[in-house]
């Protein structure tokens, strides 16, 4: 699928082509980041939470994240595996909310795509205690210097805290800007991960 007709998006019966369809799109006309997505997620006391993460993988299981998982929104993952995301993609006029599951990826994928990363990006991971209190940025450097010398040589294992997840979408809707604020928005939505799609149009 290529650009999108508003009958092209309102005859859609599923929604990763769908979704996959106005990925495309975005990838040539967003400036910057167009795989970037806020991550909503609760902590125990179900006080929501929010931040912008980057999609590293996606296929009809889901959406690939990875993070350092003794941060605050891996710790809130631990206390309730479920999260919502949102894509927005101003150049477009379109956005897409996600909400489901959350299921940790496996050793290998985590290990093949931090691989995948550049060095420094590695060295980053062992050097950074992410959302934890930082006294200053000089310490912060102080640590990358000390993990680029003991990783000077050779491959950088990945720290066992970092790790990715999997979002399983219980539900999707694609929201697309219309005149007068007269938006055309679809929801897709099933009972469990390996249910069947329901497809909803809804008022804007």
């Amino acid at each position: 699928m290529n650009a999108l007709t508003s009958g092209d998006f309102v005859e859609a019966e599923e929604p990763f082509a769908l979704f996959g369809a106005w990925f495309e799109e975005a990838g040539k006309s967003e400036i910057n980041d167009p795989n970037a997505m806020a991550l909503a997620t609760a902590d125990p006391d179900g006080m929501p939470d929010a931040r912008m993460v980057l999609l590293k993988d996606w296929s009809p299981q889901g959406f690939v994240f990875y993070t350092n998982a003794e941060s605050a929104k891996g710790r809130q993952l631990a206390a309730n595996m479920q999260a919502a995301l949102l894509f927005h993609w101003k150049s477009l006029r379109r956005q897409v909310r996600v909400r489901g599951s959350v299921t940790p990826v496996t050793d290998a994928e985590a290990d093949a795509y931090y691989a995948s990363r550049p060095r420094d990006s590695r060295i980053g991971a062992w050097a950074s205690q992410q959302s934890r209190p930082l006294e200053s940025r000089f310490a912060l450097e102080k640590s990358v210097a000390q993990y680029a010398a003991k990783y000077a040589i050779g491959d950088i294992p990945r720290p066992p805290y970092w790790r990715g997840f999997l979002v399983s979408p219980l539900a999707m809707e694609f929201w697309s800007d219309r005149p007068f604020r007269l938006h055309d928005r679809v929801r897709f939505s099933r009972d469990a991960v390996d249910a069947a799609w329901r497809k909803q149009r809804l008022y804007p």
